[in-house]
């Protein structure tokens, strides 16, 4: 019907053409509508070219729209709305530098000045470009100009900070605008939920309310997405029910969010009935129930819904995708993320960030990390949440080097960390015990602006408890001014690691009376801080009051510590009456517990008693087999404890390799049992003979009744005092100034002489020394410690395990690939984390 009206055009008037330039819907119908325009003497029309340059930028024909606007001169210049018309084009369709370039031409003028709109439109071709510098001084030429508080403009201006995840910079602008409308609202609830701050999303979504400025169903949209996050169905209702009340359910984009929200909140039978009220499903609705069965382990319902999708010829998208692999559950399903890969390889969606980001998520989960490096690095784009799943991949996995090295040469290729990147580097920092590095990981959350994001200082807490700086956790727990749950069981859990039970009993009650409800991981924390400091009544009351004064059942852990608890104070016979009486069927870790107190009190008959049923249970620990023979060994039954010792040669079952780290001067140093490795040996060595001569004058004797029986004595003493700690706490006193704290990390438990021999080192030496071990953390000063010799009563066994084959040769060529840093002649060795960290989750 256009081309024959088109066709029959004689002269017209400017009005025709504009409605005619409106109804057009090909790029066709534009050029025809151009070239009748100059027949007719209109190409020169401002009011008609405009509206055709507007048109043509839609159609995303940018040159043509570039044209239109040169056609203008000097004796026809431009209006500031065909200015404001192509700047817009040009940033809509990614060519940020070309609208700065026309907004520095519209700057060199001086009869037009740029309005509100020119600044909206300059700023979001910045926003998903990457050029943040530009995108700054641009804002300042806002301010300069008086539009600072336009709230057009601050719209743009916090979805420009909220894309390079500067949430402090976008709540300026935010704060800054007097009068907000529902844009901007949603522009900051959308941009925190882009940048992972749900809680910080639903807080503002509430002012909005509040405030009642009317929001939208993409407003509830947005907030459902936080919601499901959080996995916070309580709140989750609250905003289902506010849609039924504004006749927001009924919105398809709304009712999806619904099923995503019900779905990872895992009521997925609600999701079901949402999804069967929309009479004709689009993919995006289908998409979120695939989503929603895979993420509650209902694989084959989210496989039989997108085959259906598949057979009524619907064209499957990367969210499809993303959805149907089993990011969440994705433990016994290796075989079907392999088939989805090799389906998305066929469909050519593999070199999809988000499709590649899951499946390396999914590959990292299941420790398959050749796969999941592999993938990542064949990606020719890698979105930020790519570098997050690989860098949390390595360090889920143990490999902290890794997950470092990864994270530095991100920082070289200048992008930007958002909290999810921080959190996961933190954990690798925790996990290594590098407290330089974490100090360095703080200084860039205050660079970056996270300091108001709770994960991020969460992890901050874990992250100096672990490193040994338990003041320091402390200082920014006291900082956080709205804590959950997580982070009060990160402080209560820092206490115990430390040995400080009192303190995790007081911050219990103060969690209690701040209105936060426990969790069943509050209650295990609060447990293992009462276990690890002596406190039997009170830890008893607590594991009384779970299921009484807070409605929450004892899991398998719980009853664990428990045990725990009763043998570390030599209530054996308790402990055993306790494992009995458990409702539930005791495993390796309650029977592991009793074992290790049988240890510390000597107890053989029970000691058989446990180990029996251990043996049954599981065969494969060898560390079960070390504990009892080390009992036989201190009981001077040499034969019982030889005969379990061949037990474990003939199932080819080995030992883990002891190995300590010590930090110096940024560096990592790793020494093994027996260490000649170092360049300092020698220095080492000699340092270690004189402190031995110090403390036997002060009373010191070589504990050596867990050794191997059939050596002499002076060869036992040999082979306890070279073990590895004892030479990383030489070369501590060797390398750092005189009265400095050394601090220490082994990736077993401490041996009964070491601790002794740690703790006459602090008394000789007028040093404190910090030693983390498997189990916790020792802090020794003026020849006592911390623990108050509590340390080796009872026995976790979880944190000391083995592994079957040839994992010897696996440690061992880790630990010997020392290697001399090209830098400053420190010395370091290559993934140190396999020692520290991998071994006990691998096992």
């Amino acid at each position: 019907m256009i081309y024959r009206t088109i066709a029959s055009i004689a002269q017209r008037d400017r009005n025709f053409f504009i409605s005619l330039i409106s109804q057009a819907t090909t790029l066709s119908q534009l050029n025809q509508i151009h070239a009748n325009l100059i027949r007719n003497g209109l190409s020169n029309d401002l009011i008609t070219i405009t509206k055709l340059t507007h048109k043509f930028s839609d159609f995303k024909s940018i040159s043509k729209a570039k044209n239109l606007f040169t056609t203008f001169n000097n004796t026809n210049p431009p209006d500031l709305f065909l200015y404001n018309v192509l700047i817009r084009g040009l940033s809509r369709n990614g060519l940020g530098v070309e609208a700065l370039s026309l907004y520095l031409d519209l700057l060199k003028g001086n009869k037009l000045k740029p309005d509100n709109f020119t600044f909206a439109f300059v700023v979001s071709g910045f926003s998903s470009s990457g050029c943040e510098k530009v995108g700054i001084l641009i804002h300042g030429h806002v301010i300069v100009s008086g539009f600072g508080s336009d709230v057009f403009v601050g719209s743009a201006l916090v979805d420009m900070y909220m894309g390079f995840s500067r949430i402090g910079h976008a709540y300026k602008v935010f704060d800054g605008i007097p009068e907000r409308d529902s844009v901007l609202w949603n522009t900051m609830v959308s941009g925190l939920v882009r940048n992972c701050c749900f809680e910080e999303s639903i807080r503002v979504f509430g002012d909005m309310v509040v405030k009642g400025t009317g929001f939208d169903s993409t407003t509830l949209a947005v907030v459902l997405t936080a919601v499901a996050e959080l996995q916070d169905l309580r709140n989750g209702m609250l905003i289902h029910c506010l849609a039924v009340k504004m006749g927001y359910d009924v919105h398809e984009y709304v009712l999806t969010g619904l099923i995503s929200m019900y779905s990872k909140c895992g009521d997925v039978s609600t999701a079901k009935l949402l999804f069967g009220m929309i009479r004709e499903p689009d993919l995006i609705s289908c998409n979120a129930m695939i989503a929603g069965f895979c993420f509650n382990n209902e694989n084959e319902s989210s496989v039989r819904l997108f085959r259906e999708l598949l057979v009524h010829g619907e064209k499957v998208n990367s969210s499809t995708i993303v959805g149907l692999i089993p990011v969440s559950c994705p433990f016994g399903h290796l075989t079907l993320t392999c088939s989805i890969h090799g389906f998305c390889v066929k469909s050519g969606m593999v070199s999809n960030p988000s499709v590649s980001t899951a499946l390396t998520t999914v590959y990292s989960r299941l420790n398959e990390m050749e796969l999941a490096r592999r993938l990542f690095d064949e990606s020719p784009t890698k979105s930020l949440a790519s570098w997050n799943a690989m860098i949390s991949g390595y360090a889920q996995n143990g490999l902290t080097e890794m997950a470092i090295s990864l994270f530095r040469e991100m920082q070289k290729l200048d992008i930007h960390p958002n909290p999810v990147t921080i959190t996961s580097i933190l954990s690798a920092c925790a996990q290594l015990g590098t407290l330089s590095m974490g100090k360095w990981v703080h200084d860039l959350i205050k660079k970056e602006k996270f300091e108001s994001n709770i994960y991020v200082l969460t992890a901050l807490v874990d992250m100096y408890a672990k490193c040994g700086n338990i003041e320091e956790a402390r200082q920014v727990f006291d900082s956080i001014t709205e804590k959950n749950v997580v982070t009060w069981n990160a402080m209560i859990s820092a206490y115990g690691l430390h040995g400080r039970g009192r303190e995790a009993l007081v911050l219990f009650d103060q969690m209690l009376h701040s209105g936060v409800s426990p969790t069943g991981v509050t209650f295990l924390c609060v447990l293992y801080a009462c276990s690890h400091a002596g406190l039997v009544e009170e830890g008893q009351k607590i594991f009384h009051s779970m299921s009484h004064d807070h409605d929450t059942e004892p899991l398998p852990e719980h009853y664990a510590c428990m045990v725990d608890l009763l043998g570390r104070a030599g209530k054996l016979e308790n402990a055993l009456e306790f494992i009995y009486e458990m409702p539930l069927e005791p495993g390796p870790a309650e029977w592991g517990a009793l074992l290790g107190a049988c240890m510390v009190h000597k107890n053989i008959d029970l000691a058989r008693l446990a180990s029996d049923k251990l043996f049954v249970m599981d065969r494969g620990s060898v560390g079960y087999y070390v504990l009892l023979s080390n009992i036989y060994s201190a009981d001077r039954n040499y034969c019982q404890a030889a005969s379990v010792r061949k037990v474990l040669k003939n199932k080819n079952l080995a030992k883990t390799p002891g190995c300590t780290l010590i930090e110096v001067n940024g560096y990592q140093h790793v020494f093994t049992s027996s260490d000649q490795s170092h360049p300092q040996a020698a220095a080492i060595y000699a340092k270690l003979e004189e402190l031995m001569e110090k403390m036997r004058e002060a009373g010191f004797h070589t504990e050596t009744s867990t050794a191997l029986h059939d050596v002499e004595e002076e060869e036992k003493e040999l082979m306890v005092k070279l073990h590895s700690e004892k030479l990383a706490i030489a070369f501590g006193l060797l390398t750092s100034e005189p009265r400095t704290e050394i601090k220490i990390i082994k990736n077993l438990r401490v041996c009964v002489d070491c601790h002794n021999f740690t703790k006459f080192v602090s008394k000789v030496t007028d040093r404190v020394i910090v030693v983390r071990d498997a189990n916790r953390f020792h802090h020794f000063k003026d020849g006592d410690c911390s623990c108050g010799d509590y340390w080796n009563k009872g026995s976790e066994i979880a944190q000391t395990t083995y592994r079957m084959g040839n994992v010897k040769e696996y440690v061992t060529k880790s630990l010997m690939g020392v290697h001399q840093s090209p830098h400053k002649g420190g010395y370091k060795i290559p993934d140190i984390s396999r020692c520290l960290c991998a071994l006990q989750r691998a096992c």
